[in-house]
C-alpha cells in the first residue's frame, strides 16, 4: 500500500519542464474543454501551472487555481507574474471539500490528480457541485498500465472504471485516449 500517494512539491520544477510541455501538449489537451473569453474555469490539482496558465490565456474570467500544497501555489504566482497573467486566482484547498461556491465555474479541468485523492466520489461530488448546469469536466489521468514514469501502478484508476464512476454521479461522459499511457474524460453536467 502507498502511504502518502501526493506529489511532492520539492519536484514541481519536473511539472513545468520543456520536456513535460512537449509530452502533454497542454495546449491540445484543454481543447477539448472548448474555453471561450466568458468561461470561468476551475484547475483543479493546478501545481505550478502548467494548465493554469494555458487556460488563463483563452478566458477573460477568472481561473481558479486549486492545490492542496501552498509551495505549489507559490511558484504559481511566480510563473503567472512571469507571464503577466492577472486572472489566475489560486485557492489552498483538497479537491474533497473545494473552496468554491455551488455553480460557481462552467468548466473544470482535473489532470494527473484524481489518483492522488483519498475519497474519489467525494472528489466527483464536489467537481459536480463547483459546475453549473451545462458544463463541463475534463478529466486527465494515467492509465492503469507500467509505465516508465508517473504514479505507482497500485495507485492509478483505469480508464474505464473514472469513466463509471463519472457516469454513475450525473454526467454524461466521453472517454478517450490521449496516447497508451494517458486516457481522458469529458464529462458534461445537465443543464437541469
Amino acid at each position: 500500500m502507498v502511504e502518502n500517494k501526493r506529489f511532492d512539491p520539492r519536484n514541481a520544477d519536473k511539472l513545468m519542464s520543456e520536456e513535460r510541455k512537449a509530452e502533454l501538449q497542454p495546449e491540445k489537451i484543454i481543447e477539448q474543454l472548448h474555453v471561450n473569453e466568458d468561461d470561468t474555469v476551475a484547475d483543479l490539482g493546478a501545481g505550478p501551472g502548467l494548465f493554469s496558465l494555458a487556460l488563463a490565456q483563452l478566458t477573460k474570467s477568472d481561473v481558479y487555481a486549486v492545490d492542496i500544497e501552498p509551495e505549489m501555489l507559490e511558484r504559481l504566482k511566480r510563473n503567472a507574474e512571469k507571464e503577466s497573467i492577472e486572472n489566475i486566482k489560486v485557492i489552498e484547498s483538497d479537491l474533497e471539500n473545494i473552496k468554491l461556491a455551488d455553480h460557481s465555474v462552467t468548466r473544470v479541468l482535473n489532470t494527473f490528480v484524481i489518483h492522488e485523492v483519498t475519497d474519489i466520489n467525494q472528489a466527483i461530488y464536489e467537481m459536480k457541485r463547483i459546475l453549473k448546469p451545462g458544463g463541463y469536466l475534463l478529466l486527465v489521468d494515467w492509465e492503469a498500465v507500467e509505465t516508465e514514469s508517473g504514479p505507482p501502478l497500485e495507485i492509478r484508476i483505469p480508464s474505464k472504471e473514472m469513466d463509471n464512476l463519472l457516469k454513475d454521479n450525473g454526467f454524461n461522459t466521453e472517454l478517450y485516449y490521449l496516447d497508451s499511457e494517458h486516457y481522458a474524460i469529458k464529462a458534461g453536467k445537465e443543464e437541469n
